[in-house]
């Protein structure tokens, strides 16, 4: 196979031509730095050597990217970069990043756990579903959700006097109030019996 042609093409790619035809886009930097240019001879390993460079590259440069607006699980990062790159070479990117520190779970988990409890007023319930969908092994989330002291009740009392105080004068508003409290991770024992703080009956039932 002869390389005939290389096009500069938009965000770092080239278009690399072979035997007169069009093969693929490669990174641009990748292909400048190889031996390669246009008019030599690639056997199918080295193309393959050279796409797997690209990839990586690519990835790794995503991945940069991606963390330089905020920390993100190992898991997080590797499903993005994987909608611009291959498996293998998101994979190894993220890997190179966690050598780095760049990319630490622990970290990322503990901030992360914050975040949902303190200020999206999640359970923790809720804060422990939300660190499992981006990843976080179950033991290391419970690890760390069992560092906050928080107390269901107080967070019912907090959300529902930002938002749904003014709405629990009807079976409507109070049946959204209990709707959005469940979303967050709340068990219904501790909603009933903060709710009865607001209502006439005590023995109120959603």
């Amino acid at each position: 196979m002869i390389i005939t042609n290389v096009v500069p093409k938009r965000k770092g790619l080239s278009a690399l031509y072979i035997d007169g035809e069009f093969a693929l886009k490669i990174d641009t930097e990748t292909f400048l730095v190889s031996r390669f240019s246009v008019g030599d001879e690639i056997s199918d390993s080295e193309l393959k050597e050279l796409i797997e460079s690209s990839n990586e590259k690519r990835a790794k440069e995503k991945a940069l990217w991606l963390i330089s607006y905020r920390d993100h699980s190992k898991k997080e990062l590797t499903d993005k970069i994987r909608k611009t790159a291959d498996k293998d070479s998101a994979i190894k990117a993220v890997e190179r990043l966690e050598e780095l520190g760049l990319v630490n779970d622990e970290k990322f988990a503990r901030t992360y756990a914050e975040k949902l409890l303190l200020n999206k007023k999640l359970s923790k319930k809720g804060a422990k579903y939300k660190l499992l969908e981006k990843g976080i092994d179950r033991e290391l989330a419970e690890e760390i959700l069992d560092e906050f002291q928080v107390d269901p009740k107080e967070q019912i009392r907090e959300i529902i006097e930002s938002k749904y105080k003014s709405s629990l004068n009807d079976e409507k508003g109070k049946r959204r109030a209990v709707s959005a409290l469940q979303r967050k991770g709340f068990s219904w024992s501790d909603i009933r019996t903060v709710l009865e703080e607001y209502t006439e009956d005590e023995s109120y039932e959603i």
